[in-house]
């Protein structure tokens, strides 16, 4: 980091930035991962009731195709996890480098016009 707050509050910033795009990739794998379970136990259903006809290699192939699910739900909500708390930590920061400057209020006084 730098010596300048300002300047360690915009890497802070961009930092935050980064994070959130990751946080969005992950809530979206979940969402696919999801996905995936729920439609690999519907095939698996499927193929055990014999509805359509599917053989064996549909029953494996919905069967990979929910611990594939589980497994990628799992390391995202994981890495979600670890990145909100990292946002967090980060925004924490940036607060504490806003708060320790000495502000000042500037009065609200009427504009005069020449």
């Amino acid at each position: 980091m730098t010596d300048d707050p300002t300047d360690e509050i915009s890497d802070i910033e961009a930092r935050i930035e980064r994070l959130a795009a990751i946080a969005e990739r992950c809530r979206k794998y979940i969402l696919a991962s999801k996905i995936a379970i729920g439609g690999g136990a519907a095939l698996l259903l499927i193929t055990i009731l014999g509805l359509f006809g599917f053989g064996q290699t549909a029953a494996l192939g919905s069967i990979a195709l929910v611990l594939g699910g589980i497994v990628s739900l799992g390391s995202n909500v994981s890495t979600l996890r670890q990145t909100d708390d990292a946002i967090s930590a980060a925004e924490a920061r940036r607060s504490a480098l806003i708060g320790s400057f000495d502000l000042r209020v500037v009065a609200d006084t009427p504009m005069k016009l020449v």
